[in-house]
């Protein structure tokens, strides 16, 4: 048993890049025409994805994430191996056990899983949590620097950049941001968090 494959991803989604469909449609994508404009007073843009994945915090953060990530796995790992191994013992004796036998040891064996599986999730939430920590961290040192940028650049209006379909990007804030950032801060210290807990009421719940 693995923890889930995205989890991985999961734990780093925020600090990987700029999503390549938001880069297709500043661009115009393929052989269509681009579309652009004159500049629009104060009206200005900002990528919080190419901020997280090119800060020096943010790349900091994905990889402590991505430590963190393949620690829990690791762990998840050794304590899966010893029951493996007992399923392989028992499948070879399976035949010459009665079916009352057999019918205990499978529940044994299938308890000890549930085990390892409930364990996985917990994991999976506190690597979750531990995400959701660490971005909002980020994000509270890069207010200071966008407010900054905002008002130097004269803005009165912020767009996110990455749901712009079109148009003069002159007044993209988000290099300037970045650079900010970098001169205030350049690494971030985090621990795995306390999962938080699991919902019961059947529903998928907020991640």
């Amino acid at each position: 048993m693995r923890i889930n494959p995205t989890l991985m991803a999961l734990a780093v989604a925020a600090l990987v890049g700029v999503p390549s469909a938001a880069v297709h449609a500043q661009t115009g994508g393929g052989d269509s025409a681009p579309l652009n404009g004159p500049v629009v007073p104060g009206v200005c843009y900002l990528s919080r994805e190419q901020i997280f994945a090119q800060a020096k915090v943010g790349q900091a953060a994905s990889l402590r994430l991505r430590q963190l990530a393949e620690q829990a796995q690791s762990e998840v790992d050794a304590e899966r191996k010893p029951i493996d191994a007992d399923v392989q013992a028992y499948r070879a004796k399976a035949s010459s056990l009665t079916a009352e036998q057999r019918q205990s040891q499978e529940q044994a064996l299938s308890q000890r899983l549930q085990g390892v599986q409930a364990d996985q999730q917990t994991k999976a939430r506190q690597l979750q949590a531990t995400q959701a920590k660490a971005l909002q961290q980020i994000a509270g040192e890069a207010q200071p620097v966008i407010a900054s940028v905002y008002s130097s650049r004269k803005c009165g209006v912020l767009f996110d950049r990455n749901a712009v379909l079109g148009g003069n990007m002159t007044n993209d804030l988000t290099t300037a941001v970045i650079a900010g950032l970098d001169a205030k801060v350049t690494t971030i210290s985090f621990n795995l968090e306390p999962a938080p807990a699991a919902n019961t009421t059947g529903g998928t719940g907020t991640p």
